[in-house]
């Protein structure tokens, strides 16, 4: 097969691979802490205890990330270094999220649970998520094509995450839910994603070719010395990984539960709201991710994140202000509550800049490969790459920490709870589904303004000041732009030659 016959095949079979991947990472960072808030009646303990679980688990991912990519580096069979890991990872994150959803426990039984299943996760998930984002530096040195096979793949888990962060809501919450209750309704979702993350990883696995001049290479020795020496040997790396970082967190509160939280306290408990609230908010960043190879022909990295950053800015004002000074209910605009409007409205602006953000990111933790071989002489792939879902990790474990402390200082329990008795009690056949519906609205009606405003201004002030630091320090410390990158890529090949 010739080169850009291979190169149409990859592009095509590659970004496949991740649909179903971040169906089941949409599941667990998204909607596991909403659902354990609204399908168990927790004490504050025992809420602090599950977001201490998951801190906890993001640490050991300090280790277990780039220990994988250190183990994915000295990987060599037949099927090459990286797709082992990706069929062992999905098979086993698929039984893990399962078993996640589907085991009815109450307590602190279930925090135990959960603590197990959740490391669990955070293992298996890394062997896959790890092992498939370090073969883009194995399909192409190509910057253009390299941001190609980023955007694109990048565009692929946008589809297999809105996809989940649509249907899910829809279907687990309100007059929808599969079953007539949330407990059903988790179950039977997560056993469908755990079904469709194997299959969509499969156009990967059988469909991708990749680079193999690593099998000429001497295997490297496992070390955590070399693991270290790579990370803080490489100065770019460091500083995009705090850039990154900062940006994730700012990222990923809204999808933390603190949205959903919100709109179901603001605008009723029903799943097609929360539901229309992603889907406009997310559905502007695939114009960016399809466009984005176009787009940085045009302009530099540096440039557009300055216009995205504008963008984010006027995204969240627009959320802010009608969230401080309209009442829910009161102004309608064709059939529809004009708070919610311009919420949504403002919310896709910001997710815009966001997701824009994210994408130049990606790339440019991608470029440090090329740096670290400029500097040191290895390209050091899995290594490097292991950052990036680390450090995505580790920022929702951080996301689920600022949630808690949002939830208990506005005193969520108090209404989760209470929702909660409801939902089992349907799952127990103890009343009708009308009937919890009727008592969860009721519930809810109670819920104070300052308490709403409290979450509101978490998903808007917060990951709007974080932006702008990541943004700052991205323009004054992060050097590898386009045409430093080019003279390294040059260098490097007059070093082989």
């Amino acid at each position: 097969m010739d080169e850009q016959k291979l190169k149409k095949r990859n592009l095509l079979f590659f970004p496949l691979g991740t649909v179903g991947r971040d169906m089941v990472y949409s599941l667990v960072t998204n909607f596991l802490y909403t659902f354990v808030l609204f399908t168990h009646e927790l004490t504050a303990a025992q809420l602090s205890a599950i977001a201490g679980i998951m801190v906890a688990a993001r640490i050991f991912d300090a280790l277990n990330d780039p220990i994988m990519g250190n183990i994915i580096e000295r990987t060599r069979t037949k099927w090459g270094k990286f797709k082992p890991w990706l069929a062992i990872g999905v098979l086993s994150t698929s039984v893990v999220v399962y078993l996640a959803f589907n085991v009815q426990l109450q307590g602190w039984r279930f925090v135990w649970f959960f603590g197990l299943m959740y490391f669990l996760y955070s293992i298996t998930y890394t062997m896959n998520d790890i092992s498939f984002w370090g073969m883009i530096p194995a399909l192409s040195s190509d910057a253009d094509t390299r941001n190609q096979f980023t955007s694109r793949a990048t565009l692929f888990a946008g589809i297999g995450g809105t996809a989940a962060s649509i249907l899910i809501p829809l279907l687990t919450t309100g007059s929808n839910a599969l079953g007539g209750n949330a407990v059903t309704a988790y179950g039977r979702i997560a056993l469908a994603i755990a079904i469709l993350a194997p299959a969509f990883l499969s156009f990967t696995l059988f469909g991708v070719k990749e680079q193999r001049n690593y099998d000429d290479e001497p295997v490297p020795p496992i070390s955590f010395r070399k693991i270290v020496g790579t990370i803080t040997g490489n100065d770019q790396l460091l500083w995009i990984s705090l850039i990154f970082l900062l940006q994730q967190i700012g990222n990923g509160i809204v999808l933390s539960g603190v949205g959903s939280t919100y709109i179901y306290f603001e605008f009723g408990y029903e799943g097609g709201l929360y539901s229309l609230f992603t889907t406009i908010g997310m559905s502007v960043t695939a114009l960016l991710m399809i466009f984005y190879p176009a787009i940085s022909r045009r302009t530099t990295r540096k440039a557009l994140m300055k216009k995205l950053l504008a963008v984010s800015v006027v995204g969240y004002l627009v959320q802010l202000l009608p969230g401080l000074f309209l009442r829910a209910g009161t102004v309608m605009l064709g059939g529809m509550d004009l708070k919610f409007l311009l919420i949504t409205v403002g919310y896709m602006l910001a997710n815009f800049g966001q997701y824009g953000f994210y994408l130049i990111m990606m790339i440019s933790i991608i470029n440090t490969v090329e740096y670290n071989e400029y500097k040191h002489g290895t390209r050091d792939e899995g290594i490097i790459t292991s950052l990036r879902p680390f450090l995505t990790k580790l920022a929702s474990a951080l996301t689920v920490v600022i949630a808690t402390v949002t939830y208990l200082i506005c005193n969520v329990t108090q209404y989760t709870n209470g929702v909660s008795s409801f939902e089992q009690a349907a799952n127990a056949g103890h009343i009708t589904e009308a009937e919890k519906l009727a008592s969860i609205e009721s519930l809810l009606s109670g819920v104070g303004h300052s308490e709403a405003v409290g979450l509101l201004i978490c998903m808007t002030v917060l990951p709007c000041v974080l932006m702008l630091l990541s943004h700052i320090l991205y323009q004054k410390h992060y050097k590898l732009d386009e045409g430093e990158y080019d003279r390294i890529v040059e260098t490097l090949k007059e070093r082989r030659a």
